[in-house]
């Protein structure tokens, strides 16, 4: 199973500026890489407490300083964005990588980026599938016909450049939405499904879903990744220490601005136990939860979402070694070990 981490670059400790908050970024992909990891995902929003905008030209710069880890969005907001320029801005990160790229294509959670770039909320869903179309057909075919509803028709249309893979990874980024994973598996692509709270376990029918989906028109079942909130540190007091003040502080202000109740403690102590949605705790613990969640899923990624909120970095790095040296090789060697014994 790969192993990666998701950051969304937040900057919400005024000690910390954007400048500050990206050059630490790019260290932590660099360490990331260096202690094995298998993927970095970067998100993309458009509001003050976020310091990237568009993840590729921060993933570009992790690039040059990297060599194995692959480098994805999680998401790019492919409703509020044009197919094109994400095509061909992450074929030159391919090219640059090495053929490392990956896009994870969503809707995204917030709505910032559609007045911004003069767009209808209430073209929310058939934004996506009709952009989404095009960004297959561009990785597809050099030359693309194409016309809808939204953007003007290509005719016999040459896209540059070409990426190192073909064809280039697309996921398709998920929280709830039945559709979407239906979608995905009928087109054959790979889901990664965020899981932000309650229990994993409800989100099974939902993979089963996009499992059958494929099955139904005889594609072979593209994979899953599930990502979910966590850290790690050497000890369980000082992952809750490093974690719990700006989590609380960022879901606590998400649930003003959606209608969710402020984090409690109590609720946090809930997330973190077996059966909650948090991955969280020493290396062991941590290891743990893992496997819980790929016995529930039998997902071939899993993707840790460290620093929510702006998170010191110092333990983001110690967060990162112990993911890489102490939890990952556990897992793998776990999943290895489940996939080569007998079915009785």
């Amino acid at each position: 199973m790969e192993l990666g981490i998701v950051s969304f670059a937040e900057v919400t400790d005024p000690s910390v500026s954007p400048r500050q908050r990206l050059r630490d970024l790019i260290e932590e992909i660099e360490l990331a890489d260096q202690v094995g990891l298998d993927v970095y995902g970067l998100g993309e929003h458009h509001r003050p407490d976020f310091a990237v905008s568009d993840p590729v030209p921060v993933l570009a710069a992790a690039a040059a300083r990297t060599n194995d880890i692959r480098l994805s969005s999680a998401v790019t907001v492919l409703s509020s964005d044009d197919p094109v320029r994400v095509f061909q801005s992450f074929a030159e990160l391919d090219l640059l990588s090495d053929g490392r790229a990956e896009i994870i294509a969503g809707r995204g959670s917030f709505t910032e980026s559609f007045p911004l770039f003069g767009l209808d909320l209430e073209d929310y869903d058939e934004l996506f599938v009709e952009k989404l179309q095009l960004l297959l057909a561009l990785r597809e075919n050099e030359r693309v016909t194409w016309e809808g509803k939204f953007r003007p028709a290509l005719v016999d249309q040459p896209v540059y450049p070409r990426p190192v893979q073909d064809p280039l990874p697309v996921w398709i980024g998920v929280g709830g939405n039945p559709e979407s994973v239906i979608r995905a598996g009928v087109l054959g692509l790979p889901i990664a499904v965020a899981i932000i709270g309650g229990s994993p376990d409800r989100f099974v029918p939902l993979v089963e879903l996009h499992r059958r989906a494929a099955e139904q028109v005889g594609t072979p079942a593209p994979a899953v990744a599930i990502n979910t909130h966590g850290f790690v540190a050497d000890t369980e007091q000082a992952a809750i220490d490093a974690f719990f003040p700006s989590y609380q502080q960022v879901m606590s202000r998400l649930g003003r601005e959606r209608g969710w109740p402020p984090m409690r403690r109590e609720q946090f102590d809930w997330m973190r136990a077996p059966e909650g949605s948090l991955t969280l705790g020493t290396p062991a613990q941590v290891t743990e939860k893992i496997l819980r969640i790929h016995d529930l899923f039998g997902n071939q990624r899993y993707l840790n979402h460290f620093s929510v909120g702006t998170v010191d970095h110092a333990a983001v790095m110690r967060s990162i070694e112990l993911f890489g040296t102490e939890v990952a090789p556990v897992v793998r060697a776990e999943v290895a070990r489940r996939e080569a014994a007998p079915v009785s």
